[in-house]
């Protein structure tokens, strides 16, 4: 199996999937779009103004999102994070990113990657400062991919200290998701 190296190639190839099944959605992320037209590197996570992120939505047998509890930001967000240079896809990172927020080990419940995975939404989101963390506002593009939990529940070996939530559809935070997650409950696809 050859490992895919992510990169802004991997990064303008799920962009281009992700517009041809959602064309109407260019305008949203603009920012995205002009960092690819330079010759930043928009998957490592010291490039400012924008990086690129992954994300994962896991949706439950009855519609649910799980959300998790962001610390540092007090917000309710979708499980993901940066691209690290051994996740072999944009899905994988996702994957990664939620197993790392849960602590509960996904890759028995999400289906292998397709080869042709499109991301179910791509939003474009503020970060402020961290001075902390000696980082500047900043931007992430954010790729959400999903991720089918069926009858999965949460256990005891679940992430000491993490907040987790399973939203219904009408109470995640962006509208537009709430449409592609109850899509993907209802009929097994993603209404772009």
């Amino acid at each position: 199996m050859e490992i895919v190296v992510v990169n802004r190639d991997v990064v303008s190839d799920a962009l281009a999937s992700y517009f041809a099944a959602a064309p109407n959605r260019r305008f949203d992320v603009l920012p995205l779009l002009s960092a690819l037209c330079h010759d930043d590197d928009v998957v490592s996570r010291k490039t400012f103004p924008l990086h690129v992120t992954c994300s994962a939505a896991a949706v439950d047998a009855v519609g649910d999102v799980l959300m998790v509890r962001h610390r540092s930001l007090e917000r309710w967000r979708l499980p993901g994070g940066h691209i690290e240079p051994q996740d072999p896809s944009m899905y994988d990172a996702a994957l990664r990113g939620l197993e790392q927020a849960t602590g509960i080990c996904w890759h028995r419940t999400a289906s292998a990657e397709p080869h042709d995975v499109v991301p179910v939404d791509v939003r474009i989101q503020p970060v402020p400062a961290d001075e902390a963390g000696n980082e500047p506002a900043h931007v992430h593009a954010d790729f959400r991919y999903a991720f089918w939990a069926g009858e999965f529940q949460m256990f005891d070996s679940a992430k000491k200290g993490a907040a987790f939530a399973w939203r219904p559809p009408l109470d995640l935070p962006n509208p537009r998701f709430m449409f592609s997650a109850y899509g993907i409950w209802a009929n097994g696809s993603i209404p772009y």
